[in-house]
């Protein structure tokens, strides 16, 4: 039997081991074609209706309309789409409002700022993050709003999308798409690299409404434009063929687990079951979110009032067979990432360990 042990990893991260099984067979041969899914045309039937299938599967599971969004498949992860939002739709005279609210909202900041002008709406950099920005500032006139709807390394996410009135919002999903029910028809346009809830590393979902589409630029280099990568239904050239077999994989497993809501309310207890433990024992962990309502349900981080004690901590994880607790580099301490594909037993094994751990 396959050994299967507790993978918090922020990403790549854990995947429904259904989804590995089937892939694992897809591999060898895909739809009795004598071929794998690595070997089969990406113009043949075989790939096609993979492709088309997740397209249709990622409007599904978002409950969004053929008719008003597009689907686009592109590579570079989440990090390039800092740059191709505002090349397809800043220009040097026009202004983005940005919110400000963990490293990769900033990194996005300065991709933008190459492109044209951007105000910060809102930063929570003063207080390191620990929180989202509690007052935003938006410009009426602005082409579009941005905002990382959850932040991985931070541990914080966002539950109550800001009212941007007639002006565009756009999100960075990647580390919450498909975990939690969003009035995702609020925004223009979302992306997200599949890594986390998606599926694996490869392939970058965006979905643009298609009105907002419309307004895109066209001098832009072709691998980098929507408009062409829309037109082209993202086969503009070979697409990640393995991860976006893998991504429609995933989303049918959401559909057979009970779709988006029932994934969320699981998301939530699993959270509830280690936020509990680190509350429980307020001289020992340091939950890093400072207000309980914008914890993660994704990314849950804390750190020891010993620090002295971290490598004991993480000595005992792995004895329990953990593994990717460790914070970020930029920020220490301790990360849980319980995507949609982590399982109860895992979280209830973590709130043990918390426990045990301090218990004197």
């Amino acid at each position: 039997m396959t050994k299967r042990i507790y993978n918090f990893s922020a990403g790549p991260a854990i995947l429904p081991v259904s989804v590995l099984e089937q892939a694992s067979k897809d591999i060898l041969e895909i739809h009795g074609s004598g071929m794998s899914i690595l070997e089969v045309s990406h113009r043949g039937k075989d790939y096609e209706t993979v492709h088309f299938e997740a397209m249709a599967n990622v409007l599904k599971t978002l409950e969004l309309s053929a008719d008003e969004w597009t689907v686009i498949f592109m590579g570079g992860g989440a990090s390039l789409q800092f740059t191709t939002v505002p090349m397809n739709f800043l220009s040097a005279d026009q202004t983005a409002d940005y919110i400000d609210a963990g490293e990769w909202g900033s990194k996005a900041i300065k991709e933008a700022k190459r492109f044209g002008k951007v105000h910060i709406a809102g930063s929570s950099a003063e207080t390191k993050y620990d929180r989202l920005p509690e007052t935003l500032h938006l410009t009426e006139s602005a082409r579009y709003v941005h905002l990382t709807t959850n932040n991985t390394i931070e541990g914080t996410q966002c539950f109550d999308l800001p009212d941007t009135g007639s002006v565009p919002l756009v999100a960075d999903m990647s580390s919450d798409i498909f975990a939690v029910e969003r009035e995702v028809s609020r925004f223009s346009l979302i992306y997200a690299g599949a890594q986390k809830n998606a599926g694996a590393a490869g392939v970058t979902i965006v979905v643009v409404q298609k009105a907002f589409l419309e307004t895109a630029h066209t001098d832009v280099p072709a691998m980098l434009s929507y408009k062409v990568q829309a037109d082209k239904e993202s086969l503009y050239n070979t697409p990640p063929v393995f991860a976006v077999h893998l991504l429609n994989l995933t989303l049918k497993w959401i559909a057979a687990e009970g779709g988006v809501q029932a994934i969320e309310q699981r998301n939530r207890a699993k959270a509830q079951l280690i936020y509990s433990a680190l509350d429980a024992y307020p001289d020992v962990y340091e939950p890093c979110a400072a207000k309980p309502m914008e914890r993660s349900l994704m990314n849950i981080t804390w750190r020891l009032t010993d620090p002295t004690r971290e490598k004991e901590f993480l000595a005992k994880a792995v004895e329990r067979e953990m593994d990717g607790l460790k914070g970020h580099r930029n920020v220490g301490g301790f990360r849980a990432s319980i995507y949609n594909a982590f399982p109860e037993a895992g979280c209830v094994a973590l709130a043990d360990l918390l426990h045990d751990f301090a218990k004197p």
